[in-house]
């Protein structure tokens, strides 16, 4: 059986339409407070997801405010190699986001995890950090949503078991936040 581009955009558009907005509306407002008041973001994933990471910061870094360039303090945690191959090495994969957030967030600060399953070992480490540590969580979940979904203060969940629509989704969540911010340019730079 082959797919189509149909069934693929239906399964697709199927999932955010299925998706609770009450979280997202919530990370949108809660990005903005942190815009507003010069707080962090921290994003981090695997494979697709760490893309993702590195796509999103560079949208909340420049794309939500390109006419004055004061966009949002955001950080792709899985972006520096030469950190995550010596975290890995030193103290073990399950830490490379943690051991970040120990060194560059403070209390306030906002981590948004983006997995498929919600079960990554680092990615779970990272939340526990958040949470030990006073970071607003957030996690943006395909599949059952794992041990992430309920350990983030809140999850984005969308029921699926597809990891690429998994990861579409998470990028038309932090595109939506993005354009959402944007929109709010003119109240953090009032």
């Amino acid at each position: 059986m082959s797919l189509s581009f149909s069934d693929y955009s239906t399964r697709l558009s199927s999932a955010l339409l299925a998706a609770n907005p009450e979280n997202i509306n919530t990370l949108c407002d809660h990005l903005l407070a942190a815009w507003k008041e010069k707080r962090q973001l921290f994003l981090c994933g695997n494979g697709g997801s760490a893309g993702n990471a590195v796509h999103i910061a560079n949208d909340m870094i420049y794309g939500i405010d390109r006419k004055t360039g004061k966009g949002l303090r955001a950080h792709a945690l899985p972006a520096n190699t030469a950190i995550l191959t010596c975290l890995a090495n030193d103290e073990g994969y399950a830490e490379i986001f943690a051991k970040q957030l120990a060194v560059y967030a403070n209390a306030g600060d906002t981590l948004v995890v983006l997995s498929g399953s919600g079960n990554s070992p680092n990615i779970l480490r990272a939340l526990e950090y958040a949470k030990d540590n006073g970071l607003t969580s957030f996690a943006i979940l395909g599949y059952d949503g794992g041990k992430a979904k309920d350990l983030a203060d809140y999850p984005i969940h969308f029921a699926l078991d597809d990891m690429q629509v998994s990861e579409d989704s998470q990028l038309v969540v932090m595109h939506y936040a993005m354009q959402w911010l944007a929109g709010h340019a003119r109240d953090v730079n009032a």
